[in-house]
């Protein structure tokens, strides 16, 4: 599994990509539980979380260890973990999984997670993002783009780094590390992510 260890600012985001078999189970079975309503209701987390938008609900244990997702997100963990300190993890506790399903106007103010590892992927998109109001270049626009910020910018140190989102793509991240998702204008299609929290070892995580 290719991993890339992206290091813009203090703390290192690795980034790989789903399997898609992994990626094809996980929108079968959002797909279901979104047509379930009484599902829907029971897995509900859009009170605990920051977002606003159309619907966030967690995972259940049994299908993440069912479908390799819980495996897939260890897997990642240690080898990122293994590649930045040395150290080799004896435990992923995972804390939750959840899904966001975001739609035109809607946005993730900045926040940051809980545990001690974090991340956030990309299962489906929408045709297009939108474009600014007056005529700009495209790359600044940033509406439907998962932004991370570190402390603040100085000379030779970025405090800012743009994702363009990609089905498949998923990036690993600490729990403090701030990030935010900026409404888009675009179509009317679903901008569907998934997040998870989890703890690993005391004595890796902290280190200070």
């Amino acid at each position: 599994m290719e991993i890339q260890i992206i290091r813009h600012f203090g703390p290192s985001i690795a980034k790989t990509k789903i399997p898609q078999k992994i990626v094809d189970q996980l929108n079968s079975y959002i797909d279901q539980i979104v047509i379930d309503e009484q599902k829907s209701n029971k897995l509900n987390m859009g009170l605990d979380l920051a977002g606003d938008v159309t619907q966030e609900f967690k995972l259940e244990k049994e299908f993440m260890s069912n479908s390799g997702w819980l495996n897939f997100l260890a897997t990642v963990t240690n080898e990122w973990i293994k590649t930045q300190t040395g150290e080799k993890i004896t435990k992923f506790e995972m804390i939750e999984s959840w899904v966001v399903r975001q739609f035109k106007n809607e946005y993730n103010p900045i926040h940051w997670h809980g545990g001690h590892i974090s991340g956030a992927g990309f299962l489906k998109l929408p045709k297009t993002f939108g474009t600014h109001v007056q005529d700009k270049k495209d790359k600044n626009y940033v509406g439907g783009t998962l932004n991370f910020i570190h402390g603040s910018k100085q000379f030779m140190s970025n405090s800012k780094l743009k994702i363009i989102p990609e089905i498949g793509d998923f990036y690993f991240f600490p729990n403090y590390l701030m990030h935010t998702v900026y409404p888009f204008k675009g179509t009317d299609d679903e901008r569907r992510s998934i997040s998870f929290n989890a703890n690993i070892d005391n004595k890796i995580y902290n280190t200070g």
